[in-house]
């Protein structure tokens, strides 16, 4: 069985650099878009897994994204996509 995963997995690849598609689509990866450090866009999450006005926790394909700061906000959570509000002082990742 993760014989034919990592087989599914390379045949993605394949496809994103022949075909020239976004690798964060073909193979469902997360996007992150800061700006500044006053917002962060999260596209391609799996749900929140802690929220508190200093420290976000989001599920992704792969893992988790961490995100501290001072005076986080949720500014709107869709199906696709998480907008987080605040002041950002550090983005980590746990696969």
């Amino acid at each position: 069985m993760a014989r034919r995963q990592r087989l599914q997995t390379g045949v993605r690849k394949l496809m994103t650099d022949v075909l020239e598609l976004p690798k964060d689509l073909v193979l469902n990866l997360p996007r992150i878009t800061m700006v500044g450090n006053i917002q962060l866009t999260i596209e391609n999450h799996r749900g929140v897994i802690l929220y508190s006005d200093r420290r976000i926790r989001v599920a992704v394909s792969r893992g988790e994204f961490i995100i501290e700061g001072q005076k986080l906000t949720l500014r709107s959570i869709l199906p696709d996509a998480i907008i987080i509000d605040g002041t950002i002082t550090g983005i980590s990742y746990i696969g």
